[in-house]
């Protein structure tokens, strides 16, 4: 199966779905440092946010973990192969990405649309799906809590349901990593929340798929999300477990502006942390000591 991962090394030892050691990219034209010395690893099962300002190099990241690009010096390992030692386009199968940019002909039906997910294509490869693939995808579009799309147009669905769908489509390949590029761009709020319990569920039904979320909003967040890496201008500023990441001293540092945050029943909301802001009572603001990388 595509996503097959070995996910112990031959001595019993859990293998990390990702792993970077001092890993950089410079831009090539100019020299410029956009990642600089990342280390970086994610096991199974765990649920990661990537955080930082417009151009503090996520996107350059996520284009690490998905093959799509290499390194300029490091190591980057992804489900146990080493870019530059294997063939990235067998690798790429084996990973879910999903970006709110995605170009997808708006004229394909959300069942159409999950079933190129199998091809790795933009445009329907019909006798390469068997009835067994079809059901395949009809029984993710359910996962997702969109059965009822299932002939619906592209084009017509609402920003949250074509996330979902785009998901499904990710999810055909049974990806061990999931990646999720700012996957709540533009959603107004019932959507958003319908995104994340979909997150949510996606990730209790999966106890060994591991997930890496970009986003700027703390609130998009599931309870799901146990880790969380702050990047500033190309260096990891931390990572670790959410609880001592995602504090008031770390999202000031990443940011350059004072940022307070808070927590409730696994939720997070961030705030301006300039005088005369202040949290509702409903929230208690997360005030564990920022530990930087």
């Amino acid at each position: 199966m595509a996503g097959e991962f070995a996910e112990h090394t031959g001595n019993g030892q859990e293998r990390a779905v990702v792993l970077l050691r001092d890993v950089s990219v410079r831009r090539f034209t100019t020299d410029q440092v956009i990642l600089d010395a990342v280390d970086w690893s994610v096991r199974p099962g765990e649920h990661w946010a990537l955080l930082g300002a417009n151009g503090a190099g996520k996107t350059t990241l996520l284009r690490l973990l998905g093959a799509l690009m290499h390194p300029t010096t490091g190591t980057v390992d992804v489900l146990g192969a080493r870019l530059g030692r294997v063939d990235v386009r067998e690798l790429r199968a084996r990973i879910g990405h999903v970006s709110s940019a995605q170009r997808v002909p708006e004229n394909l039906g959300a069942h159409t649309v999950v079933l190129t997910g199998h091809t790795g294509t933009v445009q329907p490869l019909w006798r390469a799906y068997d009835d067994e693939v079809r059901q395949r995808a009809h029984e993710l579009l359910a996962e997702l809590g969109i059965k009822e799309l299932a002939d619906r147009p592209y084009g017509v669905c609402s920003g949250g349901q074509r996330a979902r769908v785009l998901i499904a489509r990710a999810l055909m390949a049974d990806p061990a990593l999931l990646l999720l590029d700012e996957p709540f761009n533009a959603l107004d709020l019932p959507s958003r929340e319908d995104l994340v319990e979909a997150l949510h569920q996606l990730a209790e039904g999966r106890p060994r798929l591991a997930t890496v979320t970009v986003t700027h909003h703390l609130e998009e967040l599931s309870p799901v999300v146990g880790h969380a890496l702050l990047l500033r201008e190309g260096r990891v500023l931390a990572s670790g477990p959410v609880s001592e990441v995602l504090t008031d001293d770390g999202l000031t540092a990443c940011f350059g502006r004072p940022i307070r945050v808070a927590r409730r029943e696994g939720r997070w909301a961030a705030w301006s942390g300039r005088s005369g802001t202040t949290a509702t009572a409903a929230h208690s603001p997360a005030r564990t000591p920022f530990r930087p990388a």
